[in-house]
């Protein structure tokens, strides 16, 4: 009765890396292009993802204290892919351009490789479905199983590829607001 959390897990967990890895890649390039152009000084991404993964830990703590189990929140692993967004921009001699087109890249094509590797590490959901059981769901409440489709084989090379395409425009979005708080500072 208790492993539906596991069936449920099992037939969307595909789906749900792949729009995992493209919100966190697109969400980490936006914030830490935006601080590393603003200090202009390669390595302020790393310093920001650093701060958001202990934010993460914090917050495990806290539904730790609820009750849930310590895997419940699996923290992104931000860090590798911000370290390859100050690289470029140190390599390109901080070359805003190449931060956006070939950091942003990166950002998108690591963060679902490195969270996969995160992912194998944490606990099997089977395990922890039977260790926290929660009650049976009514039937209008049963999710449906998708039919599983080609892109369901490759998660990683989807999220990669899917992230590499759309960290690009949210990473000229940071650098773009980078412009846009310059020009409200000078209005004060």
């Amino acid at each position: 009765r208790n492993a539906g959390d596991y069936i449920f897990y099992t037939d969307w967990a595909w789906t749900s890396f792949v729009v995992f890895s493209v919100s966190q890649s697109t969400m980490l390039v936006v914030g830490a292009i935006y601080y590393m152009l603003f200090t202009g000084v390669p390595g302020t991404a790393t310093y920001y993802a650093t701060i958001m993964t202990i934010y993460t830990w914090v917050a495990k703590g806290a539904w730790f204290a609820l009750g849930y189990p310590y895997d419940f929140i699996v923290t992104p692993v931000w860090i590798p892919s911000a370290m390859l967004l100050d690289l470029t921009y140190w390599a390109t001699r901080r070359n805003k351009h190449a931060a956006i087109i070939i950091g942003g890249t990166l950002v998108g094509l690591s963060l679902p490789i490195f969270n996969m590797i995160n992912l194998l590490l944490v606990r099997d959901p089977l395990e922890m479905a039977f260790k926290y059981p929660r009650p049976t769901l009514p039937p209008y409440m049963t999710p449906i199983e998708p039919q599983v489709g080609k892109f369901y084989n490759s998660p990683v090379a989807l999220g990669s590829g899917a992230g590499a395409v759309l960290s690009v425009p949210i990473a000229a979005l940071g650098a773009k607001l980078n412009t846009w708080t310059y020009r409200w500072m000078a209005a004060l």
